[in-house]
């Protein structure tokens, strides 16, 4: 199911040769990003030799799901960089400084769809805008549709999960420094990971 894209003409046509699952129509509706059972987060390469992983405790996001034209669908994130947490507080306070995020000024990373692919099975492809520091730059997220399912509590939710990697470079996070035996403590490539949970919201 490609569950998200602008609603315009260009998506509309691209999604119109895609076979629409009956079964998808129940999911036709407005969800809400669930952040206590989801996880955005971040893999990068430190000193050349290991990875460090991180998370952004903080985010808030909306899905609009079209069951029946599912290039109509959107999706739009909001993420709060403060809340970036690698598990130690020196190198969280340096992200969020002007070397990196630069926090204070730029307190948001968010990213906007534009349209969907699906790539085969329940794996898609969505295309957005990513910004960071008032930067905007085209993503490409490749992620597997997880299901859809009633909780012990009564809400619907849908899941997915993806990745996409970038260069930070092109956001202008450019720190860093070199290293005696050669190369650079942090590699200028990222790898973005989502985990989402989304709750339909009530009629």
């Amino acid at each position: 199911m490609g569950l998200f894209g602008r609603k315009n003409t260009e998506s509309a046509v691209a999604v119109a040769t895609l076979p629409v699952d009956p079964a998808l129509t129940a999911l036709t509706g407005a969800y809400t990003i669930d952040p206590a059972h989801s996880s955005i987060g971040f893999t990068v390469r430190h000193a050349m030799v290991t990875n460090v992983r991180g998370t952004f405790a903080e985010h808030e996001g909306v899905l609009n799901l079209d069951g029946e034209n599912p290039g109509a669908s959107t999706a739009s994130i909001d993420v709060k960089i403060a809340s970036i947490d690698t598990g130690i507080a020196d190198r969280d306070g340096h992200l969020r400084s002007g070397d990196f995020f630069d926090a204070e000024q730029f307190p948001l990373m968010t990213f906007r769809s534009l349209h969907a692919q699906q790539l085969g099975g329940d794996t898609y492809r969505i295309t957005g805008d990513l910004t960071i520091k008032d930067v905007t730059k085209p993503l490409a997220i490749d992620l597997e549709f997880n299901g859809s399912a009633t909780d012990v509590y009564g809400n619907e939710r849908v899941g997915f999960e993806g990745s996409a990697e970038i260069l930070r470079s092109d956001w202008g996070l450019t720190w860093n420094a070199a290293l005696e035996t050669g190369g650079v403590m942090v590699s200028d490539k990222v790898k973005l990971n989502f985990d989402i949970s989304a709750i339909k919201n009530a009629a």
